[in-house]
């Protein structure tokens, strides 16, 4: 049985809760993807990847994540018209949740900010089950991370089906259940700066 999962922001300015926390009811994988890469270097949030250039990332439910403080602190960030939802905080630029729009219901958070004084992430959801987009991996990708992956391809299927079959998908922390508009304010980043970004990124760094 799941238990209840805070996760903060680096300053604690901003504080949420995932609920029915547990490594049967999240998926947890390593993504090594170029957009991914320059979110963090927009952020200036680099300390959150790994060697290679991959971030840590929990998805769950959205029905299963709340805020509790710090509402007035978070924004949105696209890098395309098109792309995903990159949820961050203002006070300490620490993102706090990727999503596509309600349709496809999933909120994927970085591992980090489930390590507080009392959890880990590790203990709440168990090691990483896989990782993907290797081929934008900073120097040599990790094992298993390249290529067509099956199973773990047919497991986020799986949960993101679930989780929408079962109703998970509200209340979102994100959009409101009327107009499928965002909750919080979006920016788009201009050509240029996404191209400037990708120079920070795998696999041949150029700066």
């Amino acid at each position: 049985m799941g238990i209840q999962a805070e996760l903060r922001c680096r300053c604690g300015e901003v504080v949420g809760v995932v609920t029915d926390a547990s490594r049967q009811t999240v998926n947890r994988i390593v993504c090594y993807c170029d957009d991914c890469q320059a979110f963090a270097h927009q952020l200036g949030r680099a300390d959150l990847l790994d060697a290679h250039g991959g971030s840590d990332i929990v998805q769950v439910a959205p029905a299963s994540l709340s805020f509790a403080k710090g509402q007035g602190r978070i924004a949105g960030l696209r890098l395309t018209p098109k792309g995903l939802y990159r949820w961050h905080t203002t006070c300490c630029n620490t993102p706090v949740g990727n999503t596509m729009g309600p349709a496809i219901p999933f909120v994927g958070i970085v591992a980090q900010a489930f390590d507080t004084g009392t959890q880990r992430a590790d203990q709440l959801f168990g090691a990483p089950v896989g990782a993907i987009m290797g081929k934008y991996a900073i120097g040599e990708p990790p094992a298993g991370s390249t290529g067509l992956n099956l199973p773990l391809l047919l497991r986020a299927i799986a949960k993101v089906l679930g989780w929408r079959l079962r109703g998970r998908t509200w209340p979102h922390p994100f959009f409101k259940p009327k107009a499928r508009e965002p909750v919080y304010p979006v920016s788009v980043l201009s050509p240029a700066r996404r191209e400037a970004l990708r120079q920070h990124g795998g696999p041949h760094p150029q700066v």
